[in-house]
């Protein structure tokens, strides 16, 4: 295509080219003729006129001196042929490399010469009256008025070739311009005729095959992958479509896998429906079935230990220690499997959460277990955000129940603030919850988030090891994040980070 344009454009622009050479060659030729006629045969002619005029006042000058012996009548003689032998000089000066014109001019000057001679030097040379009047006889006037007629005659052929060579230049002239005018028009039509074949041969060669991949490629843009896309023009346009029909086919391979993709994520989306419709089911036998003779294991367990406490052997009690305890801790498992489980149905009863006062919820629940620790707990200025009140008690309770549980020798000081993050575009709140434990190794950060993970054993720290899976959970389910802060030297130290409410905005409530 770029070679097919480039041989356009070198057209085009050689029938330019010559147009414009042709009119400067024209406009040279006019350039040469003005100057012909207006700087060499003009003046010429105006010359031979001032020539012949400067003959007859020398002619008349003379004759006046030669009958009155007035040396007055001279000066006119001398004025004349001054003017006449700068006249003959310019028209040498003019006419010269005029080979026609030439001859005729040295026939001039030697008539003159002939004319001064034989019949103005005479009477100039005569020093008295009788002298001048022996001079001017009859045949000395006869002389003098043929050798006039003569220069008057030379000149006369002068002034004619001088005249015909300047109709002949006007003509030409005239012929010149319309030639330059018609130069002209053939420049403006050359562009035209050339812009109509560059716009013809592009929308021929570029456009037309450019519109018609493009209608194709539209077609299929529009759903119909099955129509071939094809180039036509030059060998790129036809590559080019040939490489969008690979696009295409490549697309339709894609599309495909997308669909066999989408099957099966079809087919995968069927099975967890079906599986989570299974944990329900259990959660719901779990709830029901299995606590019913749980609760009864529990309560026949802790009535041998009411009733017959002491009266066995110690071996005894212990065992039935053993089995009062397992049955309880049964019990707290599945509730917080149950509890777990039913996490994260659905966001459909979201609203804002004042967290400063889920926060003292749960410090009054927790009252009993902090004035037993004697722990100190200090909440800040805490936020309004979207959730749910309950989970999010749920969550700060199991934080603030670790950090009493986990409790060093010292008494428990546990601290509740937050902070906006203005990091991101919508900001979200930074809660933090820091105590002043046995802390957890920064290598176990994300380990502690897994369901039933300890890091303890029973016997050391009770629980079921889902607290801190669940608070994951309750967090992630509010669109937020919780880790571990790997930074404090001593207790440990969660950061939770949640959206803030859209209708409270950036609004917080004093502790």
């Amino acid at each position: 295509m770029r070679t097919r344009l480039a041989l356009l454009l070198a057209a085009a622009g050689l029938l330019l080219a010559f147009t414009l050479a042709t009119q400067l060659v024209i406009q040279d030729r006019q350039q040469e003729l003005r100057h012909d006629l207006l700087r060499r045969y003009d003046p010429a002619i105006v010359a031979t006129t001032d020539l012949r005029a400067a003959v007859v006042d020398q002619d008349t000058s003379v004759r006046a001196y030669g009958l009155t012996g007035d040396p007055g009548f001279l000066d006119v003689y001398t004025a004349g042929r001054e003017t006449t032998i700068t006249t003959l000089a310019r028209l040498d000066e003019l006419l010269a490399g005029d080979e026609q014109v030439e001859p005729d001019l040295a026939l001039v000057g030697a008539a003159v010469d002939d004319w001064h001679a034989a019949a103005v030097a005479p009477v100039l040379d005569a020093g008295s009256d009788a002298e001048r009047a022996a001079v001017r006889t009859d045949a000395f006037e006869q002389e003098g008025l043929r050798l006039l007629e003569t220069v008057r005659s030379a000149v006369g052929d002068v002034e004619g070739h001088l005249v015909a060579t300047r109709a002949a230049l006007a003509d030409d002239l005239e012929s010149t311009a319309r030639r330059a005018r018609w130069a002209m028009f053939m420049q403006a039509g050359g562009v035209v005729v050339a812009g109509v074949v560059v716009a013809a041969a592009l929308a021929r060669v570029v456009l037309g095959p450019l519109d018609r991949l493009g209608r194709d490629a539209r077609r299929v843009a529009d759903g119909d992958l099955d129509h071939e896309v094809r180039g036509t023009g030059s060998p790129d346009l036809a590559r080019l479509g040939t490489d969008v029909d690979a696009m295409r086919v490549r697309i339709l391979g894609e599309l495909a896998h997308l669909n066999a993709a989408t099957a099966d994520l079809e087919r995968q989306a069927a099975e967890l429906a079906r599986s989570n419709a299974d944990l329900e089911q259990f959660a719901y036998v779990a709830s029901h079935d299995l606590q019913e003779p749980l609760r009864k294991v529990s309560g026949f367990c802790q009535l041998l230990q009411k009733r017959y406490g002491g009266q066995l052997d110690e071996r005894a009690d212990e065992y039935i220690r053993y089995a009062v305890d397992g049955a309880k801790r049964m019990q707290d498992l599945i509730n917080d499997l149950l509890a777990f489980s039913r996490l994260g149905r659905t966001t459909a009863a979201f609203a804002p959460v004042d967290l400063q006062a889920v926060v003292d919820d749960v410090v009054r629940v927790l009252d009993d277990a902090i004035a037993g620790a004697g722990a100190e707990v200090t909440v800040g200025d805490l936020p309004v955000v979207q959730g749910d009140r309950r989970l999010l008690g749920a969550a700060f309770q199991n934080l603030i129940g670790n950090a009493l549980k986990f409790r060093s020798e010292d008494a428990p000081i546990v601290g509740v603030s937050a902070s906006l993050d203005g990091s991101t575009d919508d900001g979200e709140w930074i809660v933090t919850v820091s105590d002043n434990g046995i802390g957890i190794d920064p290598d176990y950060g994300d380990q502690i988030f897994v369901i039933f993970k300890r890091l303890h054993g029973r016997t050391e720290y009770p629980g079921t090891g889902i607290g801190l899976a669940l608070v994951k959970k309750i967090v992630e389910y509010h669109g937020g994040r919780v880790w571990l802060d790997p930074t404090p030297d001593t207790g440990s130290t969660f950061k939770l980070a949640l959206p803030p409410s859209p209708t409270a905005g950036d609004a917080t409530h004093a502790g």
